[in-house]
């Protein structure tokens, strides 16, 4: 196989036998395509490249001003590539091996306080232009802050997921990997609300000679469901209705303040760990910084010294 294909070669792998969702090869693609790009101005591929023209790439991003998170990805993406090669046979080493990347920050998330989301959710309900709009809004605000799912798990979410009033709802989310999350009562009312509505408008278009959608939030779109840019528009435009500043505002932080919410009250961190669909504990132990208060006011409270 030529070094021109090792990158395809490459994602076929990770989509077929890891499962890589599709934003994570596109992701991959994105960060070897200008690694690949860089080497062939020097002169260089795939095949060719040493350790020291790893690290020289590393260097030049850092000179463009990435983020520690972006270097640090792509160094991930080149790893992975070259430990794809090695065990294809494709080379006889891998020159990125030990190369140590820059780290993640531990940066804390943004999040939202209780008051914020509480009116989010009641902007989503005078959000739209028509009641199916507002009912669809509803549906997907209330959702997400219910399940703290991904926007991406949201916005694909099947129509069968919903059907038969659910108690839990079943995610599908990176590399393929389920799990069941439990819904809230106004998430529950929420959800048959728009499903009503989805399945009247599936049953119109029917009469008309279209086919329905399998999707929960379907859309006309290529995707044919509504896509994370146009939910993103839609969360911004919430945000200024609920007199909270949209630049807090985001699909993620929604997810963040799910995450922090239920470690405030209590929550096990390895519960959290499941609702979010984290592979590692060590992921979700970012929260844990919601956890410095609550402990000092249990030791004021509970502790018999402290009350001196």
């Amino acid at each position: 196989m030529s070094a021109a294909n090792w990158t395809g070669a490459f994602l076929e792998a990770q989509a077929a036998e890891r499962g890589a969702a599709d934003n994570t090869t596109a992701a991959y693609a994105r960060d070897l395509n200008d690694f690949t790009g860089w080497l062939a101005a020097r002169g260089h591929g795939l095949d060719t490249a040493q350790r020291a023209d790893v690290e020289a790439y590393l260097i030049e991003c850092e000179a463009q001003g990435l983020a520690v998170s972006t270097r640090a990805r792509r160094l991930s993406s080149i790893k992975q590539l070259y430990r794809f090669a090695f065990e294809e046979g494709l080379r006889e080493d891998n020159p990125a091996v030990q190369i140590s990347g820059p780290g993640k920050s531990k940066r804390l998330p943004k999040t939202l306080s209780i008051e914020e989301v509480d009116r989010l959710l009641q902007a989503a309900t005078e959000h739209g232009r028509t009641e199916d709009d507002r009912r669809r809004n509803t549906c997907l605000m209330q959702l997400l802050s219910a399940t703290g799912m991904r926007v991406t798990e949201l916005v694909t979410l099947p129509a069968s997921a919903a059907r038969g009033d659910p108690r839990m709802l079943l995610i599908r989310g990176k590399g393929g990997k389920e799990r069941m999350v439990p819904l809230s009562p106004p998430a529950r009312e929420a959800l048959a609300a728009w499903l009503a509505c989805r399945d009247a408008q599936d049953e119109a278009g029917r009469a008309k000679g279209k086919p329905g959608s399998p999707h929960l939030f379907p859309s006309r779109g290529k995707a044919g469901h509504l896509t994370r840019h146009a939910f993103y528009l839609q969360i911004k435009d919430m945000a200024v209705r609920a007199g909270v500043s949209p630049a807090k505002v985001t699909p993620h932080t929604l997810r963040h303040a799910f995450a922090t919410h239920l470690l405030q009250n209590g929550a096990d961190l390895r519960a959290i760990q499941t609702f979010l669909g984290h592979a590692d504990v060590a992921t979700t132990e970012i929260y844990t910084h919601v956890l410095e208060e609550r402990l000092r006011e249990l030791v004021l409270d509970h502790h018999p010294l402290a009350r001196e």
